[in-house]
């Protein structure tokens, strides 16, 4: 089946998992430019695109904004019935969405995508579900990019 929807988690996927402060209190995420370029390759052959996160940052908001997410979650509601009702307002299944995420609320998401990734550095109740792509690259250092490209090596768009 084809992917119709990629969704991806922030912290710990496009970031390091890292949370940078400045002396003046302003909170800072490093993203990687070559996951941006990934969203944008796999957005051109029509696929949607999602960030969700369980955060609620004008950081991620602007980097969404830049990138040209169709769909922005932040928040703390469920991620799984969050991307459900997003499938059901596409006209799309859950097996035709790609997730990539690396921690435990991202585990029901995961479970249910039809195409799942987590990165190298995920934990260890992630990295062991069932038909799971475990990336070689961490989270933040483009892992969000090679599971893009194994989706366009595997022909599933």
């Amino acid at each position: 089946m084809a992917i119709k929807l990629f969704a991806t988690d922030v912290d710990g996927t496009l970031t390091d998992a890292g949370m940078y402060y400045s002396e003046s209190g302003e909170e800072l995420k490093k993203f990687n430019t070559r996951d941006g370029m990934g969203l944008k390759l796999i957005q051109a052959e029509g696929v949607k695109t999602a960030i969700i996160t369980s955060e609620d940052t004008q950081i991620v908001s602007r980097r969404a904004k830049k990138l040209g997410v169709d769909f922005l979650f932040q928040g703390k509601r469920p991620k799984l019935e969050t991307i459900s009702e997003l499938c059901q307002k596409l006209g799309i299944t859950m097996g035709e969405v790609a997730y990539i995420g690396d921690d435990i609320n991202d585990f029901d998401l995961l479970c249910a995508a039809g195409i799942k990734a987590c990165p190298a550095d995920a934990v260890k109740k992630i990295a062991e579900i069932p038909n799971i792509i475990r990336l070689q690259k961490k989270g933040g250092e483009g892992a969000v990019r090679e599971f893009i490209e194994i989706i366009f090596e595997k022909n599933l768009i």
